[in-house]
């Protein structure tokens, strides 16, 4: 049936029809839409949050290694250092020198200067 054959009034009457039916639809799909966007935030929300999880946990985890590894170079070092001052005893040289340093230090600290 064309508009042609429709009386004026149920022409009207049928656009206004179609026009609040195309309206209805559209705020079912506006609707939708939101509900849509909603969803993907919260997804895209959760994911981010997971991923800053995983980093962090990560993160933990090589400063741990690291922390591990920098004390046992520590160690190391440190143990080489009592090794190499437990083997090698002063020169009577180097004890002269020490000595002469202390009684330095200890007349400037007394005000002796003698």
């Amino acid at each position: 049936m064309s508009l042609d054959s429709i009386p004026p009034e149920g022409a009207a009457e049928a656009a206004i029809s179609r026009v609040l039916a195309a309206e209805s639809g559209a705020k079912k799909t506006v609707a939708q839409a939101a509900q849509d966007a909603d969803e993907l935030d919260e997804r895209s929300r959760a994911q981010a949050r997971a991923l800053a999880e995983r980093t962090e946990r990560r993160i933990r985890a090589v400063r741990g290694a690291f922390e591990a590894h920098v004390g046992a170079e520590i160690a190391a070092i440190e143990g080489q250092a009592s090794a190499s001052d437990a083997s090698q005893p002063l020169s009577p040289e180097d004890s002269l020198r020490l000595e002469r340093a202390l009684s330095s230090l200890a007349a400037e600290l007394t005000g002796d200067a003698s």
